[in-house]
């Protein structure tokens, strides 16, 4: 272990423990440096039993935690991570020779979505519904997050290409990196590959990739792709309808950057929603880049239709599966 050139400052938590250790040795009194006053204070001896007890919890307080961190390791190393890009080549290959052959391939992207939501809102959210998705369905993976989509032209820019932050690529770019990722996986022994798409801007773009796949390798090649639509259709209409039956109106709801749009986000990445601007901010609009009104946001809304994503994919997702493989 590398020596700190210079000690770190002693927290107050650790001073009280420090106290309460010395207490155990039975010292009649303490001189402890006041963080609030700035000086040394004198602490006179307290109840012998009550120095014990507190002792006894500060020492559980210490050891607990190290005992935990000491059990992390093999608890990993028994239920590996369901992410690939967070195995080891060996584990990957095993994984997949003991029947993980299907793999989650999560689509975001990186676009303005107002003053109040962060650009990275569909590379957060896919990637952690992707893997409620994989643990619910078990032999799963989930591939890395693909970021770079097709936004709008760049010059002159159009859509939402229009505002800050927004990184956009050539529809035919991004199809060849979903040909590409694609061709991959099936090479190292995955059956089923499925596209997962967080944005409804290139929905067809993921159809296409999967029927030039699928009919470039042939009906009897033993891997297939698959573009789930169903995974966006469903919060763009029963998750609308659960909304609407709570009393929000489709001007609220909105389009982009609203009730939905936010709620979603609160319930799987709510540090990427500013929830203080929403509060006390004047409300954005369409000039601004948003298409709705996120002031009623909640994670507790959005839930509605993580739950609905989730139920909706596995059940689609067990259905291609079953066809696939009869």
């Amino acid at each position: 272990m590398k020596l700190l050139a210079h000690p770190r400052p002693v927290r107050r938590s650790h001073k009280i423990v420090i106290f309460l250790l010395l207490s155990w040795l039975k010292l009649p009194n303490i001189t402890e440096y006041n963080v609030v006053k700035n000086k040394l204070i004198d602490i006179p001896a307290r109840n012998r039993m009550l120095r014990r007890v507190c002792s006894l919890l500060a020492l559980l307080a210490i050891t607990l935690p190290l005992l935990t961190i000491a059990a992390t390791p093999a608890a990993t190393q028994n239920n590996p991570s369901i992410m690939l890009e967070e195995l080891t080549s060996t584990e990957l290959r095993s994984r997949i020779e003991q029947g993980a052959t299907t793999i989650l391939i999560p689509i975001g992207g990186v676009e303005q979505s107002g003053p109040f939501i962060a650009l990275g809102k569909h590379n957060r959210r896919v990637a952690v519904i992707a893997a409620m998705i994989a643990q619910k369905l078990g032999n799963t993976l989930v591939a890395p997050v693909v970021a770079y989509v097709p936004e709008g032209a760049v010059n002159p820019p159009t859509g939402h290409m229009r505002f800050s932050g927004t990184i956009s690529i050539p529809p035919a770019a991004f199809e060849a990196l979903l040909e590409g990722a694609a061709a991959s996986f099936r090479q190292h022994g995955f059956r089923d590959i499925i596209f997962i798409g967080d944005h409804g801007g290139y929905q067809q773009n993921e159809v296409r990739v999967a029927q030039k796949l699928n009919r470039t390798w042939g009906k009897d090649d033993p891997a297939r792709v698959h573009a789930l639509l169903d995974y966006y259709d469903i919060t763009q209409t029963a998750f609308i309808d659960d909304l609407k039956k709570r009393g929000f109106s489709s001007a609220d709801i909105g389009l982009h950057a609203g009730l939905a749009d936010a709620s979603l986000l609160l319930a799987t990445a709510p540090s990427m929603v500013r929830t203080g601007a929403i509060a006390h901010e004047p409300k954005p609009g369409v000039n601004d880049g948003v298409r709705g009104d996120a002031t009623h946001a909640t994670a507790e809304l959005g839930r509605l239709g993580i739950e609905r994503q989730i139920d909706t994919s596995v059940n689609v997702i067990k259905t291609l599966l079953h066809e696939h493989h009869r």
